[in-house]
């Protein structure tokens, strides 16, 4: 049977009528939580628990089930995805939870904690609404549209969400989102199938939703990533059948932490700061005839800067530059990773990081010059980490967070150091997720 797991107070009917709080603490309970977060399974039981007695109160209903799917953190390859590109990332310990029960109205309302409204969509029109742009309404729309367009089975569910994903942040939350709802869809309406809607086909679309219906071009890297779980590298070379391969990865085995640190700057109203990346990559692509800079040869490209910079600008140039540059290292990183080369896995690091500031410029929006917290959280990671750790944007860039790999011996160091700039608690250390966008049930 589904794992259901109920807030205090409400009872199961029938022959399972027993009190919530030991169905709650049962071992089954604790080996899904166990699975899912490790020493934290206490924690996240308690937050499951909340969840649920607020999924109570608001819908009265007691047949529910939890799904849950994680943030993520890029790796190598920045913003190279959207141009078929090669890419490293993993999932990370921060996720998305769901308390889901299917109505039968054909309608989905998803209520998520933190922002008031509901989320109310009629999945008789299966079309992008222009009023739903850029909200999360049109991402649960898009994701049942691409679900039935892919040949699959969609129908109404009640839904409380939670997330200590950082919004905003570049650990996609709004991927995160997308790729849970696609696992409630698959859930609830199609046997679970993860044979027919395995969790690439999830990611796939979860990007068809971003792109069509919420508005934005984003590449398929942030999707992947969350559906997928753990570390992994992935090419997207072959539209439509990106090969992804698992990393093996144990930084705690090589003494060193991964730090997530939020600069608090907002990726609101920054939408056309990342659709010119791409759109600058392709530009440069279309001057060769292609659509993506995948399809054009490197060497060819090189030979042609002087013809090509007059057609795009130099800035889609050297961004151009950078893609081929990120999409070779995260090739070489996974290498490295094979080969235990943990120093060439930090100077590989650092040299992405470099690019993505210098060559693809998404440190900091050109819109708002004076706040530059990218930049100012990298150079406090590189005075602290200089010769014994590794630093670098990630994801999206412009604004939110960065990535560093520290030394434990400089951990409570390195985290002083960003939290007096940024306030406490702004530097998260966090570790792998193993597990993907998953419906929570003790076989898993």
């Amino acid at each position: 049977l589904p794992f259901k797991i109920l807030p205090a107070g409400i009872k199961i009917k029938g022959d399972r009528n027993m009190d919530v709080n030991r169905r709650m603490d049962s071992r089954s309970a604790q080996r899904a939580m166990e699975r899912l977060y490790g020493e934290k399974a206490d924690k996240q039981l308690w937050r499951y628990k909340a969840l649920a007695k607020k999924f109570s109160e608001r819908f009265g209903r007691d047949d529910f089930k939890f799904f849950s799917a994680p943030g993520r953190t890029e790796i190598l390859g920045n913003h190279t995805d959207h141009n078929n590109g090669v890419v490293i990332a993993a999932a990370v310990n921060l996720d998305i939870i769901a308390v889901v029960a299917k109505n039968d109205e054909n309608v989905v309302r998803v209520i998520s904690h933190g922002f008031g409204k509901i989320d109310d969509v009629n999945l008789r029109d299966l079309t992008p609404q222009p009023v739903e742009a850029e909200h999360s309404a049109s991402l649960i729309r898009g994701v049942a549209a691409g679900i039935v367009k892919d040949g699959g089975k969609v129908g109404g569910f009640d839904c409380y969400t939670t997330s200590d994903v950082l919004g905003g942040s570049g650990l996609s939350s709004s991927a995160a989102f997308e790729v849970c709802m696609g696992a409630i869809f698959r859930g609830e309406y199609n046997d679970n199938d993860m044979k027919r809607f395995d969790q690439v086909k999830n990611a796939m679309i979860s990007q068809y939703a971003e792109n069509v219906f919420f508005g934005k071009p984003c590449g398929l890297m942030d999707q992947t990533a969350c559906a997928v779980g753990k570390v992994i590298t992935i090419d997207f070379k072959e539209v439509g059948h990106p090969v992804v391969r698992e990393v093996p990865f144990d930084l705690a085995a090589k003494g060193f932490a991964l730090c997530i640190s939020d600069t608090k700057g907002s990726h609101a109203d920054l939408t056309d700061d990342y659709a010119a990346v791409r759109r600058e990559m392709e530009s440069v692509a279309e001057f060769f005839g292609k659509k993506v800079l995948r399809d054009v040869d490197e060497e060819t490209f090189l030979k042609a800067i002087p013809e090509v910079r007059k057609v795009t600008g130099d800035r889609a140039v050297v961004r151009a530059i950078h893609f081929y540059n990120d999409s070779r290292r995260a090739g070489e990183i996974y290498e490295a990773i094979k080969a235990d080369d943990f120093d060439r896995f930090l100077q590989l690091i650092i040299e992405g990081g470099h690019s993505s500031f210098e060559f693809n410029q998404n440190a900091y929006s050109i819109k708002n010059p004076q706040e530059q917290g990218v930049p100012l959280a990298l150079a406090i990671s590189q005075k602290v980490l200089n010769g014994r750790g590794a630093w670098r944007l990630q994801g999206g860039g412009f604004a939110g967070t960065i990535q560093a790999f520290v030394p434990l011996a400089l951990l409570e160091t390195y985290k002083n150091a960003i939290d007096a700039v940024f306030g406490a608690g702004s530097c998260h250390v966090l570790s792998v997720r193993n597990y993907g966008a998953v419906m929570v049930t003790p076989d898993m």
